[in-house]
């Protein structure tokens, strides 16, 4: 089993991600690759700052990453997601799923991704022209949970 979690400040490298996941010995790797929204969709953001707990986060990451489990046969699980100030269009979060079968590879990648939004410990603030601010949780994210009950 490939499994990992990060929280980093530093930049990740996607390619080399795919590749560890790849070496699972599976023939599906599912990747979703968030980025900071450019300034094409709010052209008033200037940075967005991200927090979080450490130690608690990293245990929270995990237990998602071990409900993802226990529902699909995945061989592989790679969660990373950066902190600190974060320029438009760098890199946010990478995660991935890897099983032997693509809907299980689909299906784990989302679920993680949808808990990962809502339950892993991250403040998010925005920093635009007009200063900064919290951004709240979304209800749309809110939402995409309840596909998993």
């Amino acid at each position: 089993m490939v499994e990992a979690v990060l929280i980093t400040d530093a930049d990740f490298d996607i390619a080399s991600e795919y590749e560890t996941l790849k070496q699972a010995g599976v023939g599906a790797v599912v990747i979703f690759s968030g980025v900071v929204r450019d300034n094409a969709d709010n052209p008033r953001l200037v940075a967005m700052t991200l927090e979080h707990y450490p130690g608690m986060t990293e245990m929270e990451i995990s237990a998602i990453i071990e409900e993802a489990k226990r529902r699909w046969p995945v061989s592989g699980v790679r969660v990373i997601h950066r902190v600190g100030r974060l320029l438009p269009e760098e890199n946010i979060v990478f995660v991935g799923s890897a099983s032997a079968h693509r809907q299980a590879a689909f299906e784990s990648a989302a679920f993680i991704m949808d808990y990962l939004k809502t339950k892993a410990p991250f403040w998010k603030k925005e920093e635009t022209e007009e200063g900064a601010n919290w951004v709240d949780a979304r209800e749309t994210d809110e939402d995409a949970l309840k596909r998993w009950e």
